[in-house]
């Protein structure tokens, strides 16, 4: 059945917890995950229009269709999507039969609360400022670290262990940081122009294949096939560094977490690093991190 193309009135829209429930238990968790099909097969797959009683919610379609009512619109969408819903947002969905994905609903302190962590907050806020349809399509790897995170929630749901509460909000802010990430990434793309921003992950790409090898930026614009000014703009533009400081960087939190997790000599690790002579690469060590090597892995590895 088809959802309606205009807005029901306010007063015949009813407001859930979970939809057809009405209200909601004290001892309520503040993350509730389900399968879409938990709740849409009882109801023949169609979910009518309604809001929830201020939770914020996440629908990931990993697979199939789903017509989805927005206020005035009606979205025709297809897996993988993630579409983000607000509480007072009216909403509804029609999935095709056998749709696979999740439904994740947190309270709004999981949204807004620092957690521990400051800035959550207005980290999180902008994917509910206005509903959103999320496409997962181009980023396979992402959809598939994410879906691992929704299925650890489902677990953690079924079998409570200690730890429970903090292991569901860690779980969900996860999950709301990757789409986060998507979304910083989308608009970057946007701002930027899909084709430097393509380049520029190119050469991140390759930096990550190569920093060992300490590559001078030349030869890292001769494999993208520009100039090495061009390169340089290119990343001052997108990362406010030079493209010698992003490789720089990258070969320095190497040393860091060689420094910090494998017991080598600072020697050795100098030699894996690419580095002929190790006092040059204490020294340049030091420049970048204020302190010797073997300061840094003192402090470190006693933390």
């Amino acid at each position: 059945m088809p959802l309606p193309r205009s807005k029901p009135r306010t007063s015949d829209v009813p407001q859930f917890s979970l939809y057809g429930e009405a209200s909601r238990p004290e001892d309520a968790e503040s993350v509730h995950i389900e399968l879409i099909e938990t709740r849409s097969r009882v109801h023949d797959w169609h979910i009518a229009p309604h809001t929830h009683a201020g939770l914020f919610q996440v629908l990931f379609l990993m697979s199939g269709h789903v017509s989805a009512l927005m206020e005035e619109e009606v979205w025709e969408v297809d897996g993988p999507v993630v579409i983000t819903i607000h509480p007072s947002l009216v909403h509804g969905f029609d999935f095709s039969e056998q749709a696979v994905g999740f439904v994740l609903t947190v309270d709004p302190h999981v949204v807004f609360s620092a957690g521990g962590s400051e800035g959550h907050g207005e980290l999180f806020s902008p994917l509910f400022l206005r509903p959103m349809a999320i496409e997962l399509g181009r980023v396979p790897e992402l959809r598939e670290r994410m879906e691992t995170l929704l299925r650890l929630l489902i677990a953690e749901s079924a079998a409570p262990r200690t730890g429970h509460t903090l292991m569901l909000e860690w779980l969900a802010r996860s999950v709301m940081l990757l789409l986060v990430r998507l979304e910083a990434d989308h608009r970057s793309a946007e701002l930027s122009g899909r084709g430097d921003f393509e380049l520029f992950s190119r050469f991140r790409a390759l930096v990550e294949q190569h920093f060992k090898e300490q590559w001078q930026v030349a030869v890292y614009a001769d494999q993208l096939r520009i100039t090495p000014s061009r390169l340089n703009r290119l990343c001052l533009k997108l990362a406010g560094h030079s493209a010698f400081d992003l490789a720089q960087q990258r070969l320095i939190l190497e040393a860091c977490r060689k420094l910090t997790y494998v017991p080598s000599g600072i020697s050795t690790i100098a030699y894996e690093l690419g580095f002929q002579d190790p006092a040059y690469f204490s020294r340049l060590f030091k420049r970048h991190m204020g302190v010797t090597p073997k300061e840094y892995r003192r402090t470190h590895v006693e933390e």
